[in-house]
Formats: structure tokens, sequence, C-alpha cells
């Protein structure tokens, strides 16, 4: 393997990663098709329509459980990233230019699957001087305006950390602002070197302090311990973070990092657990879990826990 199917030449960090052969899945990582009612018709209406999500575009394992609740996540910005992780699918390169037209697309394909909650979540865009702020804050709200019954989810980059841009995204006001994380502090350049652990949890802890609910997610079997994920569900919920999603890694191709370890289920109940206690709002935590999975529930889960603090201390 010398190119990926993109036609892009292999990093060296790819070709090394490539050596290693992809990893059998354990017995306890498949799905079945549940194939109800919401998700019949959902599914008939995207092709019907040409409307595209991620849930469909990635082969999501938890389309059926999503899209039978009426939720679904759309990617913007394009399909070429500016930065490279090591365990994300989506390939590095140059961007198209900014569509402008883009959230009033989104907002009408939300509207035609009358979803009662979206996920937006998109490329790092370090090529535009805003890093795509606009891009996310408009499509919050060109989906608020034309869906006001709709909750949002606006998964976003760290543009770099800058307070500036960040506001302009929360002023948007989506339902959740979620940032992942994603892996703990000793592999985290090594995974992820364009974005840094102290600023990823810095922007959680400034859409906490601007009202916002706070999301965020951890990816286990890149080379993690136990003991440094607890410690990243700490360090989490300090920053200000109230839900968090725990996944474990699969990986994508022989140019990903390989995987490293397959997260038992019951390892997966103990960390919910755990979370619980550290005081998270919400939790969801298994192999197939990802960090949109009943993203509406999730939220709703979120505001029950917050009504029920309120009630206490009133």
């Amino acid at each position: 393997m010398t190119a990926t199917p993109e036609g892009r030449k292999l990093l060296r960090l790819e070709v090394r990663n490539a050596e290693t052969p992809i990893e059998r899945k354990p017995s306890w990582i498949k799905t079945r098709a549940k194939m109800g009612p919401e998700y019949t018709a959902l599914q008939k209406l995207v092709k019907s329509e040409g409307l595209h999500t991620v849930c469909q575009e990635a082969g999501c394992p938890n389309i059926f459980e999503c899209w039978e609740d009426r939720e679904a996540t759309f990617l913007i910005g394009g399909d070429q990233c500016t930065r490279r992780c090591d365990f994300c699918q989506i390939d590095t390169g140059k961007p198209q230019p900014l569509d402008r037209d883009e959230p009033r697309r989104v907002a009408e394909s939300v509207q035609a699957m009358e979803l009662k909650y979206a996920t937006i979540t998109g490329v790092a865009r370090d090529d535009l001087a805003d890093g795509g702020a606009w891009l996310y804050a408009e499509t919050v709200r060109a989906i608020h305006e034309l869906n006001p019954g709709t909750g949002v989810e606006n998964l976003i980059p760290d543009f770099n950390g800058r307070p500036e841009l960040l506001a302009e995204v929360f002023e948007s006001r989506p339902e959740v602002l979620a940032h992942n994380v994603e892996t703990v502090p000793r592999i985290f350049k090594r995974i992820r070197p364009a974005f840094r652990y102290d600023r990823s949890l810095d922007v959680l802890t400034q859409a906490r302090a601007f009202g916002l609910v706070t999301k965020s997610n951890l990816i286990l079997g890149m080379g993690e311990t136990r003991e440094e994920v607890s410690q990243a569900l700490r360090d989490l919920h300090e920053a200000g973070c109230e839900l968090v999603t725990i996944t474990q890694y699969l990986r994508p191709s022989p140019r990903h990092h390989p995987v490293e370890r397959w997260v038992k289920p019951e390892e997966f109940v103990e960390l919910a657990a755990e979370a619980e206690e550290i005081g998270f709002a919400g939790v969801l935590s298994g192999p197939l879990v990802r960090s949109s999975y009943r993203a509406g529930r999730l939220y709703r889960q979120a505001m029950a826990a917050r009504d029920a603090r309120a009630e206490a201390s009133a």
C-alpha cells in the first residue's frame, strides 16, 4: 500500500500502521438489524429525496435505533479535513471552497425527515480565516429557524481555542455543544497531533461557562490504560463536561492506528457506573456506542438531571 483510495501518498505513520493486519473483531462486536416503522419510513424518504446523512454513508451500526427515534447526524464542511487523527476515516487534504448554501440544505433535510433531534458534525477547516465557525453556527441557526421543535447537537472542532470563534458558535445556542477529547494525555499527541488535550478541555469549559449543555467522547482500544480512562473522565467532569459517551475503537482501514485491545462489555458497564459516580448527568458506554448515539435521549436525561438539581436547591 503506497497511496490512499483518494490518491494521496501515504504518510510514514500510515505505512507503519499498515504493517499490522486488520484485527478480527470479537463476538460481542455485532449488531442486529431492527427495522421498526420509523426507520423504514425514513429509509424510504432518504432514498426518494436523495438526502445524505452520516448515518448511512458511514454505515453506522446504530442507524436502526437512532432513526427509529427520528434522530440523525449530518457532516458539514466537505469530505476533506485539514487535520489528521489516526483513528478517523475522513481523509486529510485540501478542502473545497466553503459552500454557504449548505446550512439551508441541511435544515431542509432535517425538515423533510421530520427529525426530533439532529447532530451536526464536520471537518476541521484551518484553511478558512474563521476555521469554519460561521458554518457551524449558521447550520444550527438554519435548523432552528426551519424546525423550531428539533433539538440540535453541534459537535465542533477546537477552532484553535480562539474565544471569539468559539463564542460565535456558542451564540447559535445548540441544545448540546459537543467537543470530543477522544483519548488520554499520554497518547494524545500520537493519536491527535493537531489537537491539544488541555485545549480540548478548555473548549468544554468555555461552552459550559456560556450556559450550554456540554458533551464529550472517549474512544478505548488505542493504547490507553484503565487508570488513564478514569483520570480522563475526572478531567472532563472538572472541565465542565456534563454528558459523556465511551466507545470501542474500530479501525477504519490498514493505514489507521491498530486496535490495541478489545474492551469487554463488562468494562463498559463498570465505566458507565464510574462516570455516573463522578457526577456526569448522562452516560452512554458500550462497544458499539458512538458519540452521537441516541443523542436526543442523552440530552433529555441531562435536562431532567438539571431540573432535579434545581428543585433540590430551591
